[in-house]
């Protein structure tokens, strides 16, 4: 954390600090416990936030998209092994594999701004990125040519024009 390398118990206790002085991570959620009630809860978790932000925004340039359509479809399961106390059955280990394996390029450094509540990115960088600005253009380039895009868009919108003929019959 700002050049220093800390412990993870150092640094959750820096970044609950951190977080806490600037009102980071104050929720209030209804749960709905295992045995089916659902029951409320008002939590602090300063540095939980902080470290959740700085990882989802690293992970918003070296993650694969279909990669990340997968891990976060499985989230809501995994999360919910953990709340019930799965933690050692053989299916959460199972997620867990392939949660790690999501996660091999996650890598690299994120600047974070914390102010009256708000935890914003300021930068981020990873030699892992796969955000390249030449490659992110619709001018002429290498690796992208806007020819393709035609046969895209045709392919993609066949579904909604056979719907549309049959709509006629």
């Amino acid at each position: 954390m700002n050049g220093e390398a800390l412990s993870p118990a150092a640094l959750l206790a820096r970044l609950n600090s951190l977080g806490g002085e600037n009102a980071i991570g104050r929720v209030d959620i209804v749960e709905n416990r295992y045995v089916g009630m659902k029951s409320r809860g008002v939590y602090e978790t300063p540095g939980g936030t902080i470290l959740r932000v700085a990882h989802q925004a690293m992970e918003s340039i070296t993650m694969d998209r279909e990669v990340m359509h997968i891990r976060d479809g499985l989230v809501p399961r995994y999360a919910e092994m953990v709340y019930y106390g799965y933690w050692f059955s053989p299916e959460r280990k199972m997620l867990q594999a392939l949660m790690d394996e999501a996660q091999k390029n996650v890598s690299g450094v994120v600047r974070l701004k914390l102010y009256k509540g708000n935890c914003i990115v300021a930068g981020r960088k990873s030699d892992q990125s796969l955000y390249h600005a030449g490659f992110a253009t619709f001018e002429e380039d290498e690796v992208y040519n806007q020819k393709d895009a035609a046969g895209f868009i045709r392919l993609n919108a066949l579904r909604l024009r056979i719907a549309n003929i049959m709509g006629r019959k």
